[in-house]
């Protein structure tokens, strides 16, 4: 076994194909899938199941890779160390998330402190059921979004399909977002009929549009406007043109957003539980570590404005 084959074993899950991670190598297809094969007969393992729509990871391959990924980071940094090469390794690290603030705060701390000249990292803001299958599948490392009394039976189902763990990080009550402007922003605390003559603003799920993938606790409710929306700057820009609302955790982050967006507590019997999940069978990568310790201190930093 070769740090080159576990290089090429990592490309290949990246990409999902083995062509187009040939070409992202420079390397003719063959020659990579002779390479591959002949780790999988070393080590005696499956990492890749082949089939007629592409490759599929394994659950061993999986572990596999959490292992290789760090034993590739290991051999960069050793690399950086007791060498005088100019280039940096290009690093990789991925986030998929539901639509919070926080998420991005602690995803613009993580960058600013890392001091690389190259690096490619992804951050998705997207949908319910997209974030489980990037973590099952390993497009990320972590998946970040919510759980309650309604939805927690159908997600963590899934969850367990994919061999993924939900971990916590922090328990809210339920807040309403809307414009400073809005007259219901003079009060301390709004009811669902206070909302009833505005319209809700929420993030549209694709085909798993069902209750339980809404972002948006409360999605049984029925209301008179409704607005969905894929991407958070146009709920925003909704929820100021045209005194909507939506409803989160209560945590803003005002350090990327500005003031025109106040929370306030929702009177309803609901908690949310948010956290982050991960894939059972792969280790944290530094990278992740650091992710997920920013997290939490970007959560207290905002629990304590509130």
């Amino acid at each position: 076994m070769t740090l080159q084959q576990l290089k090429y074993v990592i490309e290949v899950a990246r990409n999902r194909s083995i062509s187009y991670a040939a070409q992202q190598l420079f390397i003719s297809q063959p020659s990579l899938s002779n390479a591959i094969k002949e780790l999988e007969k070393e080590l005696g393992i499956t990492i890749f199941s082949r089939t007629n729509k592409g490759i599929v990871i394994t659950p061993e391959g999986a572990e596999f890779l959490g292992y290789a990924r760090q034993v590739i980071e290991q051999a960069e940094l050793l690399e950086n160390r007791y060498t005088n090469a100019t280039e940096s390794p290009q690093q990789h690290f991925s986030v998929s998330a539901q639509h919070y603030a926080f998420a991005v705060s602690a995803f613009v701390k993580l960058l600013r402190d890392y001091n690389r000249d190259e690096y490619e990292f992804t951050f998705r803001e997207t949908r319910t059921y997209e974030i489980i299958d990037d973590v099952k599948n390993l497009r990320s490392e972590i998946g970040i979004l919510y759980l309650n009394d309604f939805n927690r039976q159908v997600i963590c189902k899934f969850l367990r399909e994919g061999n993924l763990i939900f971990h916590d990080l922090f328990e809210a009550r339920a807040h309403v977002f809307i414009s400073s402007t809005n007259p219901l922003a003079i009060q301390e605390s709004v009811s669902l009929d206070d909302l009833i003559p505005y319209p809700y603003l929420s993030f549209e799920q694709g085909d798993y549009n069902s209750f339980y993938f809404s972002e948006e606790i409360l999605s049984t409710v029925s209301r008179p406007k409704n607005i969905r929306v894929s991407d958070r700057a146009t709920l925003f820009n909704l929820l100021i043109g045209l005194n909507g609302y939506t409803i989160s955790t209560g945590v803003i982050s005002y350090d990327i957003n500005d003031d025109d967006i106040v929370a306030l507590p929702l009177n309803v019997d609901e908690r949310i539980a948010i956290g982050y999940i991960t894939h059972k069978d792969v280790t944290n990568s530094p990278l992740a570590t650091i992710y997920i310790n920013y997290l939490k201190e970007t959560i207290a930093d905002e629990l304590n404005v509130l």
